[in-house]
């Protein structure tokens, strides 16, 4: 398995528990975390059942009905509500045919896809929560996994439950996409063998998820795959966004209107200015939106540097989200192969570089030398300023000194001219203007294959690479 170390490290402290375990596994969907959950335990369960989107509680009761049988349970009705479903799961699991694992004596439980099961107006929450307080909670043996791609409703129902969920967790993990080296590890296992570029062209499209990564074909180039999979009129990824938002909320139109509002401008926007374009929901209902899209990976909030908190920025930073307003909803692009190498493509690469470091600020940290040191990461935009100056890129450390980070993506070494050094000495006087700070201002070049020293270049105090983004 490429990899979840933490994560599999978790999973086996598990089976070496004297105590019941309740574990939730979430992340954005298409993440892996299904398979991380069969691959460890074999496929092998005491008892497995997944919800199924969009369905009438009656038909997931049938279904978990259905599970129950296959597991052992001679009743084959269909329970009348969630409270009978698992009293016969509490049966099963007592029984003495149930499976149990054969090195720990483990029963393990896995419920799959669980925002899915709790329809509306259904006692599915109350009776999972009976569950486990009255029985699940006292018996050393069981391990019970729910799991689910609705992130913020596993986060908001289970995590930070303050009913019966509250400080029942025993444990919890976020799967995350893979980073730039494990994209490399996986390919390299799929036998498909891109160089570096090609890598993270592919992190700029797929954003290191593993199910998209698994319909890279090969013996194709990079370029050639994106053709297949969003191009062609049966390409089986062409219309993946919506159908994404569709799996992961219930009214997916209101979080598809904000995705498109804040792909407007790389820095994000503020509450206000959602509001102020007339284009989203309003009031608590964007909120609770925002935090959503935050919990599910799809954004970001950042405040800016002194800003106070109800002043922050919400960034769309999901990868194929941008990809696809980019080239598919906004521009219904006929041809990749045909867009390549044109202002346009070259503009999407510039923009797109950018949130993949955004996604690599460890790995960038470690390059620099300062991952012990605290720090917080956030784009900054000149308030007063005329003309204005927008930063990529900060890092605030806590040693005294600021990292100005400017992202570049050119196919060879970048060369400064006279026309962008003052570029970058202008940012560096408003930023301290505006800000007045008087921690030390260190200019930080991350570019894809490196900077061109000249006459024009000396005020670059760090240089960073593609290749430092690839770094364990």
């Amino acid at each position: 398995m490429i990899g979840r170390n933490e994560e599999l490290k978790t999973l086996q402290e598990l089976l070496s528990s004297n105590k019941p375990e309740f574990v939730a596994l979430y992340g954005r969907r298409r993440v892996g975390k299904t398979y991380l959950i069969k691959e460890f335990f074999n496929n092998t369960f005491s008892f497995y059942v997944t919800g199924v989107q969009n369905s009438t509680s009656k038909m997931q009761l049938r279904i978990f009905k259905e599970a129950l049988v296959k597991y052992g349970d001679k009743n084959k009705a269909v329970p009348k509500d969630w409270f009978e479903a698992f009293a016969r799961l509490e049966q099963l699991l007592q029984s003495n045919d149930v499976y149990t694992d054969y090195a720990s004596g483990k029963k393990i439980v896995f419920l799959d896809e669980l925002p899915w099961m709790d329809s509306p107006r259904s006692d599915f929450k109350s009776a999972l929560d009976y569950f486990w307080n009255s029985w699940g909670s006292s018996e050393k043996d069981l391990i019970l996994i729910v799991c689910g791609s609705a992130t913020s409703w596993i986060i908001n129902n289970i995590v930070k439950d303050t009913g019966g969920f509250y400080n029942r967790l025993t444990k919890q993990i976020r799967l995350m996409p893979f980073n730039l080296s494990e994209c490399q590890k996986f390919l390299e296992s799929n036998n498909i063998h891109f160089n570096r570029k090609q890598i993270v062209e592919s992190y700029m499209i797929f954003g290191g998820i593993p199910y998209y990564l698994n319909y890279l074909k090969p013996g194709y180039s990079l370029a050639q795959n994106i053709e297949m999979l969003f191009f062609h009129e049966n390409g089986p990824l062409r219309y993946e966004v919506d159908q994404l938002f569709k799996a992961l909320f219930r009214n997916s139109q209101q979080y598809i209107d904000i995705i498109r509002e804040l792909s407007k401008t790389k820095y994000g926007r503020t509450r206000n200015e959602l509001l102020e374009s007339g284009k989203t929901v309003t009031g608590k209902e964007l909120t609770a939106c925002l935090e959503n899209l935050e919990q599910c990976g799809f954004i970001r909030k950042y405040t800016d540097f002194k800003t106070p908190k109800n002043g922050c920025h919400f960034q769309l930073i999901d990868p194929l989200c941008l990809f696809y307003l980019y080239f598919i909803e906004n521009e219904r692009i006929d041809s990749w192969l045909g867009i390549l190498g044109t202002p346009k493509h070259s503009s999407w690469c510039g923009l797109a570089f950018e949130k993949v470091c955004l996604q690599h600020t460890n790995q960038m940290k470690k390059a620099l030398g300062i991952s012990g040191i605290t720090s917080r990461e956030f784009s900054w935009s000149s308030k007063n300023s005329t003309p204005g100056a927008q930063i990529d890129l900060i890092i605030d450390r806590n040693d005294e000194v600021i990292n100005i980070c400017e992202m570049k993506y050119y196919k060879e070494a970048f060369t400064i001219n006279s026309k962008y050094e003052d570029s970058l000495n202008y940012k560096l006087a408003t930023f301290q203007k505006e800000t007045n700070t008087t921690k030390a201002l260190w200019i930080t070049l991350i570019t894809f294959a490196g900077l061109n020293h000249n006459e024009h270049s000396g005020n670059v105090i760090c240089e960073l690479t593609a290749d430092d983004l690839f770094t364990e």
